[in-house]
């Protein structure tokens, strides 16, 4: 129990009261019993001092021979009783105090009236005169009084002790009273009422109170009761509600995952992000209460993630492929009201990861006022999980097509090597051995004519081979288009003999590896007539993301194209416009006006799989 317990200070002060008027009860008793001690002895004493004047009246009368010395020793006798040491301890010291007045008039009236009076009559030898008995009458009346007064004074204070004993019984009888009504109404009562409440509890019913009011331990014992009941009834409640939650969390589970099931389908067979994972996200956006969800890729070409996927944006992404798509685009009221970091938004990063290596982040912001449970965030991590499945056979099918169309490329610069290179090669010879031939005559002209345009015919068709054979046997053995692109640079500025600039700005996975062999090939032929031909200085390519458009750009600070226009004719060009058909779109050769030659490809990306008008809107 604790030091400071207002029901023991109430329990001590009881006792302690009791204990209290017990102790002033006696010391009152012993005080008034030491106050009347000795009273008795005096009252006999004074007694004995009246009868004893009476007894020297009677011998006075009695004996008129009588002799003084014996006189005097009764005198004396009678004076040692009136100073008796009991007789003298009760009367007060006070001066003017009663008592000690009526003792002194006794004395004085003995010690100047009988006294000389019995002694002059002894001495005399006279008979017992008038005198002498009014004198002793006198004194006998003083004494009369003086016991009076003592006895008075014995009974006043016996008096006083009967009070003090009622006092002190009336104040025990209150105080025990008092302590018999305390412990009903703050004991008694406050115990039931506990016991109340606790089989109350027991039938799960918490809607009884103690309402005690103090300070002292059962009020306290009450206060908590009250709290204890209280939070006992919302953890009922709390209990319940989160059995609910709970109910209403694993349905949402089962949709969740009956969503993931379904499109997990659809993502693996689509084999394209876009198409596959943006109305799976839409719908567990929907299903969870979460959103906007972006996926970010890891590209080697930049430090930082880039963005590969949202599904909520007020712009078309600088990605996308496909502008009758508006799957991620919405109203800005709609924008507003998404969670973000101006909003008390949270955001949750998953990593996109196989094995050994990460392939991304995917980004999932949701209301901070709601948070997120354990099984949403069970579910975002199987989603990552999917996602990160779906990028690695993505990526796996992109280098299997890679070499597949190189071992393809390869079997026909072979076939191509082993037929007709042989063939052209054989007809140079022949017509090497022609112009060794000393042909002349009026035929001679013609013959050296024709021997002129076999061989332009032959070279050229020789260079349109190797050409060829370039092309074929020209494959992306480097992990990106972007390193490859930066290969090639360098392998040009050795040419050149300065630095050939690279911007270089695509988001991954944009190109096909097809599209990716057309793009360097266009490069790698503009870059070698700005070498070969511009005699420049500076050379910078671009090759850009401009939605949905691919940029590439050849620029050159050199002499620029003598006719100022796009030469006729010229081999190099043909192969670039063949390319750039293959791919969709155009090249387009012109001077600057900075000067030097400017040669830009533009086409559209052919996305394997794009979203449907349908797709887009559900």
């Amino acid at each position: 129990m604790r030091r400071n317990s207002p029901l023991v200070k109430r329990i001590a002060i009881v006792t302690g009261a009791i204990v209290l008027t017990a102790m002033v009860s006696m010391a009152t008793t012993l005080a008034v019993s030491r106050s009347i001690e000795g009273n008795a002895t005096a009252i006999n004493i004074a007694g004995s001092l009246r009868m004893g004047a009476y007894e020297l009246l009677a011998r006075f009368a009695a004996d008129l021979t009588v002799d003084p010395s014996r006189v005097k020793t009764r005198l004396d006798a009678h004076e040692a009783r009136m100073a008796h040491p009991e007789f003298s301890r009760v009367i007060p010291d006070v001066a003017d105090h009663p008592l000690a007045e009526q003792h002194r008039e006794m004395e004085s009236l003995w010690q100047d009236v009988l006294r000389p009076a019995l002694i002059a009559s002894a001495a005399n030898g006279t008979r017992v005169t008038d005198e002498l008995i009014t004198a002793t009458e006198r004194y006998v009346a003083e004494v009369d009084g003086l016991v009076s007064m003592l006895e008075h004074r014995t009974e006043a204070r016996i008096d006083l002790l009967h009070l003090i004993q009622i006092i002190s019984l009336v104040f025990s009888i209150v105080i025990i009273f008092g302590l018999f009504l305390d412990l009903k109404n703050r004991v008694l009562r406050p115990l039931r009422k506990l016991v109340n409440i606790a089989d109350a509890v027991k039938e799960k019913d918490f809607s009884h109170k103690a309402n005690l009011k103090g300070s002292d331990e059962l009020s306290q014992l009450g206060t908590a009761f009250d709290q204890m009941t209280s939070e006992l009834a919302l953890s009922y409640r709390e209990l319940q509600e989160e059995a609910l939650a709970k109910t209403r969390e694993l349905e949402k589970s089962h949709a969740a995952l009956e969503l993931l099931h379904s499109s997990s389908r659809s993502l693996f067979a689509n084999h394209d992000l876009c198409n596959g994972a943006i109305p799976m996200l839409h719908d567990l956006e929907q299903l969870l209460g979460i959103g906007p969800i972006r996926l970010f890729l890891h590209d080697k070409n930049t430090s930082e993630p880039v963005e590969a996927i949202t599904t909520s944006t007020l712009e078309r992404p600088f990605y996308c492929k496909d502008h009758h798509c508006n799957a991620c685009l919405i109203t800005p009221e709609v924008f507003d009201d998404l969670p973000s970091e101006d909003n008390d938004g949270r955001r949750l990063l998953l990593p996109i990861r196989i094995p050994g290596q990460l392939l991304g982040t995917l980004e999932v912001w949701y209301p901070a006022s709601k948070g997120l449970s354990q099984t949403s965030r069970r579910l975002l991590e199987t989603l990552s999980d999917q996602l990160a499945t779906a990028i690695f056979l993505e990526r796996q099918i992109t280098e299997e097509q890679q070499l597949t169309l190189a071992e393809e490329r390869t079997v026909i610069a072979r076939e191509l090597h082993d037929s007709l290179a042989q063939s052209l090669s054989y007809l140079k010879m022949q017509v090497a051995r022609l112009r060794r031939l000393d042909i002349t005559g009026e035929h001679e002209k013609i013959h050296n004519d024709i021997l002129e345009e076999l061989s332009t015919g032959l070279n050229s068709a020789y260079r349109q081979l190797r050409e060829l054979l370039t092309t074929f046997r020209l494959k992306l053995d480097t992990p990106d288009l972007a390193t490859a692109l930066r290969q090639t640079a360098e392998e040009f500025s050795e040419r050149l003999g300065s630095e050939v600039q690279l911007e270089y700005r695509l988001p991954p996975q944009t190109l096909s590896p097809n599209e990716e062999i057309h793009t360097l090939q266009i490069v790698r032929e503009g870059l070698a007539n700005a070498v070969k031909h511009s005699q420049a200085s500076e050379i910078l390519v671009q090759v850009l993301f401009e939605s949905p458009r691919v940029q590439v750009r050849i620029l050159d600070n050199g002499k620029g194209l003598p006719a100022g226009d796009q030469p006729a004719q010229h081999y190099g060009l043909i192969i670039m416009q063949d390319r750039a058909r293959t791919l969709g779109g155009k090249v387009n050769v012109r001077n600057r006006d900075s000067g030097g030659v400017e040669v830009a490809l533009s086409f559209v990306p052919k996305s394997r799989h794009l979203i449907t008008s349908e797709a887009a809107s559900g």
